[in-house]
């Protein structure tokens, strides 16, 4: 028995593990993101987001990358949804409940040892046996101590392969924690930049009704002197009204991004916070990282948990071929057992021992362990298909950024040169008009080339923080060179016996 126990404790110790070791899939065999080079810099254009961009190809991504916009607002409102979006320790709770099954798991490695204490009052059967007490008569009393230990040894790997899927599972909640942190933190940008924009809108739109109503009231002076037509009048006052009439709607618009921008930084729609964000207060980026399809799928969160997920599903085939193969436990016990509970310990003869050791093997089961194991190749290769599309997508997210980016930086050029034109011309058509060169439909037309010039300028500018911000989330976010994580929080811990 003590050479079967030594086999056994040899094996479990030395033992190879069955089933796939794990390799992580190598990179995407390409070396860009579009079919054609990109450019070394955007288009750029006098006026403000306007800023021509330069793609660097070794430009890491900091930590804080928020910090790029070089708005002290905007910092204090990331710093406060990182403090107190409730999603993130809601993250970082299911990151430590990961871990926690990691080392309830890896306890099996170990023995289990269990100890009891049973007094009883008892009754010999006299006439069918003999009294089983030392006195000699039908009744006593038994104490029993009793220390009991069960070991099963590991000897083809299968808690191994077990703790390594429950460790890729925790690998994976790591992931889906800096990935819950990318999320809130461009959430955050884009809740600004779209308050930004709501904001410049307003303000046009205020500039719109301000010079339709100076063009009423000219033809107004012109109604009185028998110039034009009181239908003339009319025609533009209808204008005017329906400019005003696109205020409250974004005016509303702004209201309810506010609700946003304070849900996303913890707070209650009454808390709202103080800071208000206009486009000029707003720097942008002019340097943009392009980090190679090699790095980015070892830096993008959403991947790396899809890679944690296929090794979670690699060692789980691991689990199915071990629980195919035999079995084996030992279970030793030792107690003391007297009439006299103050003699358990002092008698000779109290003591008794006992090993058991035991080889399970199925041999019949239907074919379930057969299935199951079938089953958790399937599931690897559903896994590794998986993270195939999440590489593709991410590859995909990126590459939609940087044409975004480029095309946005020609559209804001484009549109810049579109409403300095319209003004222009409206600036000539309202001279005109006063000098009654012109009529009415002359300038209407030209305010309604004017506003909607305006209009999509505003927009056009605020597109171009948000492509910045959502180039930057696309590349990872630089979760790698986070500096605000307490050393309490870094739950990489590896506890193997």
């Amino acid at each position: 028995m003590s050479r079967l126990c030594l086999t056994i404790f040899l094996l479990s110790i030395a033992g190879c593990a069955v089933g796939p070791d794990f390799e992580p899939p190598p990179p995407p065999d390409v070396s860009g993101y579009t079919a054609q080079p990109l450019p070394q810099q955007t288009s750029s254009a006098d006026v403000r987001g306007g800023d021509a961009q330069r793609f660097l190809q070794d430009l890491d991504i900091p930590g804080q990358w928020w910090t790029l916009f070089h708005s002290e607002a905007l910092t204090r409102l990331v710093e406060e949804a990182i403090a107190h979006n409730p999603s993130l320790p809601a993250a970082e709770a299911a990151l430590r409940q990961a871990w926690e099954n990691v080392y309830a798991e890896q306890g099996a490695f170990f023995p289990i040892a269990t100890v009891s204490f049973s007094p009883s009052r008892n009754k010999t059967a006299t006439g069918a046996v003999s009294p089983a007490s030392a006195t000699g008569k039908p009744w006593f009393t038994l104490y029993t101590a009793q220390l009991a230990v069960s070991y099963t040894p590991d000897v083809f790997g299968g808690t191994r392969r077990q703790v390594e899927s429950l460790e890729a599972t925790a690998e994976n909640q790591r992931f889906e924690l800096e990935a819950a942190y990318l999320t809130v933190t461009s959430n955050v940008i884009a809740a600004v930049v779209q308050e930004a924009s709501l904001r410049g809108q307003i303000a046009a739109t205020e500039e719109i009704i301000r010079i339709e109503t100076e063009s009423l009231d000219i033809l107004h002076k012109q109604l009185q002197f028998g110039q034009v037509a009181e239908a003339d009048v009319a025609a533009v006052e209808a204008t005017l009204a329906q400019a005003e009439a696109t205020l409250p709607p974004l005016q509303k618009q702004l209201a309810v991004q506010r609700d946003l921008l304070t849900a996303l930084i913890g707070r209650f729609p009454s808390q709202e916070p103080s800071e208000k964000f206009e486009l000029a207060s707003i720097h942008l980026p002019q340097e943009l990282p392009v980090s190679l399809p090699s790095k980015l799928i070892a830096q993008r969160p959403d991947v790396l948990a899809a890679e944690a997920q296929l090794h979670a599903a690699s060692a789980s085939i691991g689990v199915a071929v071990a629980a195919i193969l035999p079995s084996f436990t030992l279970t030793p016990s030792a107690g003391v057992a007297s009439n006299q509970i103050n003699r358990l310990f002092d008698t000779p003869g109290t003591a008794f021992w006992t090993l058991i050791g035991t080889v399970t093997q199925t041999v019949f089961d239907a074919g379930t362990l057969l299935h199951r194991k079938r089953a958790a190749d399937a599931a690897f290769d559903q896994a590794a298909e998986m993270y195939r599309s999440t590489v593709i997508a991410a590859l995909q997210n990126v590459a939609d950024s940087l044409h975004t980016v480029i095309s946005d930086a020609d559209t804001l050029k484009a549109t810049y040169a579109a409403e300095r034109a319209a003004f222009k011309s409206l600036e000539i058509t309202r001279m005109q008009l006063q000098l009654g060169a012109i009529g009415y439909l002359g300038l209407l037309q030209a305010e309604n080339t004017y506003d909607t010039a305006l209009l999509a300028l505003v927009q056009a500018q605020a597109a171009r923080y948000a492509d910045a911000a959502a180039l930057f989330q696309a590349l990872g976010g630089g979760w790698w060179n986070r500096t605000d994580v307490p050393p309490h929080k870094n739950w990489d811990i590896e506890f193997i016996p």
